[in-house]
């Protein structure tokens, strides 16, 4: 009997795959198109921060509309005591709370540029609406502009940094002229969670009728009163409490954190902006929905979000308090 042949190991196949020539090259057409992608990323924000540059303003890149409509408003301004009544000077308050603390305090910056709450319908509409017939821009021009700010806070490229001079700050940066291509630019490096919103779309796109249709309404309701207090008069109250923001909030006050800009707090501004004056506040913790971080720091606005809250039409509200001298969460918008 014949011993049996002792077995030859077979060799074992590898498992490790081979990627083949097509494979290899796809992969790598990937990274350089993502590499493409972010260069394109970078260098359209550069852009946009680069148009926000005071040197600008030049008479060939004015926004004349702009310009004339703010003339318009003081003229109208300076006009509307020869044309006084209580009734204006009511319609005036409501609609100057209305298109300030709810427009532009609770919907534009605190909703909308921050995320701080969400609402629902018909609250949202109405809201959007107050924000647009304030005369501050359309939803989608202001929330990517105040966006650029807290990127840029007081560093060029800042949209309205004292640093660059009070008068600029205050309101001469709304005069330089941006084009229809800055302005897709900024949608989409800036707000592209907001560009999709259809409503947010029509606004934009209807944006100077409905200023047009508040004035008309205004006129037709009250006459030459009502027009000039409440357009007139109103608006440049807005105007320039929310400019004062920009500008005063930077320079002057107190600063319950260290932030990398230089946002104060400031009681007199808080009162004429229904809040928004405890500026360091905000700048240390933007994504929060009340701007009032002490007991004696008054915030209108938050008041009116805990009320839309209550009624279940404000949710998703970031109600946070956080211990004065926290750590700064300023990246968080």
């Amino acid at each position: 009997m014949h011993a049996p042949a002792p077995k030859v190991p077979r060799p074992r196949r590898s498992r490790r795959k081979h990627t083949s020539e097509p494979v290899r090259e796809a992969r790598e057409s990937k990274i350089v198109v993502a590499a493409d992608v972010e260069q394109n990323a970078a260098a359209e924000k550069a852009a946009v921060f680069a148009s926000f540059e005071p040197d600008q303003l030049k008479w060939a890149n004015v926004d004349w509309i702009v310009v004339v409509w703010m003339a318009a408003m003081h003229a109208g301004a300076l006009a509307a005591p020869f044309f006084f009544s209580w009734s204006a000077l009511g319609i005036t308050i409501f609609l100057h709370w209305l298109t300030c603390s709810i427009g532009i305090c609770l919907c534009y910056h605190r909703c909308l540029s921050h995320r701080s709450l969400k609402l629902r319908n018909p609250s949202r509409f109405f809201c959007l609406l107050a924000g647009v017939i304030s005369g501050e821009g359309s939803p989608l021009m202001w929330a990517g502009t105040h966006r650029i700010h807290h990127s840029k806070s007081d560093q060029p490229g800042d949209p309205h940094s004292p640093m660059e001079g009070e008068f600029w700050s205050h309101m001469m940066w709304l005069f330089v002229n941006h084009s229809k291509d800055m302005r897709a630019m900024m949608d989409r490096r800036f707000c592209p969670d907001l560009a999709k919103d259809p409503l947010l779309q029509f606004f934009d796109k209807t944006y100077g009728l409905w200023l047009i249709a508040t004035g008309v309404a205004l006129y037709a309701a009250g006459g030459m009163p009502w027009l000039l207090w409440g357009l007139c008069v109103r608006m440049c109250m807005a105007y320039h409490s929310t400019w004062f923001v920009n500008s005063a909030t930077h320079l002057w006050g107190y600063r319950n954190y260290q932030t990398r800009d230089e946002s104060r707090n400031l009681w007199w501004v808080a009162i004429l902006s229904y809040g928004e004056g405890w500026h360091n506040n905000h700048h240390a913790h933007p994504k929060l929905a009340r701007a009032g971080h002490r007991w004696w720091e008054l915030d209108p606005t938050w008041y009116a979000i805990k009320f839309l809250r209550a009624i279940g039409q404000a949710y998703d509200v970031d109600d946070r308090v956080p211990a004065v001298g926290a750590e700064s969460t300023e990246t968080d918008l």
